[in-house]
């Protein structure tokens, strides 16, 4: 080889080096591309579904409510039945210290609360759900039979409602002694999170 030929190949090679050098360096100055790229394919996913009824929604927020509802309602009934010590009884009643419950919440995106009389005012709530509470409390005070409630709420969230028996003892160790013993569940559900749910039921 030539030295001509050889000072060729040695150029050569370091621009190899230094184009292989500066890819290395593009990838290690964008740490977000990975996560920017899942957050993509989600909206690519989100947006294949072109149409998904109400009625479709409700059907899944309802089975999915019952569930969950039941689920957590066993967990906090259970922790109530094994202290008496105000403190902990209140941070139970706030869904602390309730690890199923923790992980269903973050699991499914929901926002978990529970509720009592009082609510009915609290005009933090949607009017709506408000009006829910009221018509529990009513059929609670007649004896009467309480069933599960959904509402949309707004055009990205819908509410699951579910009054709790009198004959619980979260009505009482979470809202003291009442005329009449009450407590209902609010599960506050994302119309995104929910689709994406029924979207990938269907894959399976």
């Amino acid at each position: 080889m030539t030295k001509r030929n050889r000072i060729k190949f040695l150029f050569m090679i370091r621009s190899l080096l230094l184009c292989s050098l500066s890819i290395s360096l593009l990838f290690a100055c964008n740490p977000e591309r990975v996560h920017y790229t899942n957050e993509l394919k989600e909206e690519m996913a989100d947006s294949k579904i072109k149409r998904i009824k109400d009625s479709d929604l409700v059907e899944t927020i309802d089975n999915l409510g019952e569930k969950v509802s039941a689920t957590v309602q066993k967990e906090l009934t259970t922790q109530l039945q094994k202290t008496t010590d105000p403190a902990e009884r209140s941070k139970l009643c706030q869904l602390q210290n309730l690890p199923r419950t923790k992980a269903i919440a973050e699991r499914y995106v929901l926002d978990i609360r529970l509720l009592g009389a009082a609510d009915i005012h609290n005009k933090a709530l949607n009017p709506k759900e408000r009006e829910i509470l009221d018509a529990y409390l009513y059929s609670t005070k007649q004896k009467q039979p309480t069933i599960s409630n959904i509402q949309k709420t707004s055009d990205t969230s819908f509410v699951y409602n579910a009054a709790i028996p009198a004959d619980n003892p979260i009505c009482e160790a979470c809202f003291g002694k009442q005329t009449t013993p009450f407590a209902v569940w609010h599960l506050g559900f994302k119309k995104r999170e929910v689709i994406r749910r029924m979207s990938a039921s269907k894959k399976k």
